[in-house]
């Protein structure tokens, strides 16, 4: 489903359910009771698993080895950070960077919801991270409200945040949505000092092909979404330049990155979010 299809629903609960229900299109699932146990699923079998655990009237139909397994409640730590700085603003085709991570983190939530891991959420604004959502009862529900209700503005002031609400120790995942644009090296202090064997952590940087391609022709009044700043540049003459710097920057970002636990994905806003996301699981 197309993402500016998504947005023209304007429920983001709905959007999440939308591209989960795509992503998992073609694995069947049915409820069972029990305690702890919401619902059965197939996955591709495994070298290790029982043979006897195939389903082979499903393998007649399909072709593909499939094992039943059933999901039970986990114990997983799933947090979730929102980028809401200014530049989550930056819009194209329709879509802006932060509508494109609402839809991304809730879709996210909904499937962490569904398989029982614990859920949180925490939104990164002023370079400083507070918590939006604590861990509880009903946290999807209070995870998507929050994400519909806050907006981004201003710019990274604090450049050496602590992030004393991720200094547990218990095995997590991290997973932030982001531009992952900054100034000097902001974002990669923050990224290592929370990261840690026990934390795993998943970027995904939204940009626009825009801003990797720059394609323009012509004059533009080009506004810094931070700090409200203006220019008008001729953006055929400063093509080359953008294209060289922005290559160069995305390429040094990865290379600062590679860090034990910690995985870059780079998604454009242009890019279908179940897509993203069944190659993030698949992978």
């Amino acid at each position: 489903m197309l993402i500016t299809e998504l947005i023209k629903l304007n429920n983001l609960q709905l959007a999440s359910k939308l591209v989960s229900d795509e992503l998992l299109l073609g694995i069947q699932t049915s409820r069972r009771s029990g305690i702890g146990t919401e619902f059965e699923q197939f996955r591709h079998y495994s070298p290790g698993d029982d043979p006897k655990r195939i389903d082979w009237k499903l393998f007649a139909k399909t072709g593909h080895y499939l094992v039943r397994e059933s999901a039970t409640e986990s114990n997983q730590q799933v947090r979730l950070l929102i980028d809401l700085s200014g530049s989550m603003n930056y819009m194209e085709a329709n879509v802006s960077r932060l509508q494109y991570a609402r839809i991304l983190l809730a879709s996210l939530a909904y499937l962490s919801n569904r398989q029982g891991d614990h859920l949180s959420l925490y939104a990164l604004q002023h370079g400083r991270v507070q918590t939006l959502v604590p861990s509880g009862k009903q946290a999807f529900q209070k995870i998507v409200a929050m994400l519909e209700a806050t907006p981004a503005s201003g710019a990274w002031e604090n450049r050496n945040p602590s992030v004393p609400e991720f200094g547990r120790k218990q095995a997590e995942v991290l997973i932030i949505a982001s531009d992952f644009l900054q100034v000097d090296d902001e974002w990669v202090k923050l990224i290592q000092s929370v990261a840690g064997p026990r934390r795993e952590i998943v970027i995904f940087q939204v940009l626009g092909d825009e801003e990797i391609n720059f394609s323009m022709n012509g004059f533009y009044r080009f506004q810094d979404l931070e700090s409200g700043k203006e220019i008008e540049l001729q953006a055929d003459a400063i093509r080359d330049t953008v294209r060289e710097r922005a290559t160069a920057y995305l390429a040094k970002l990865e290379e600062s990155l590679r860090i034990p636990h910690v995985r870059l994905i780079r998604v454009r806003l242009s890019d279908p979010i179940a897509l993203v996301l069944k190659q993030f699981l698949m992978s």
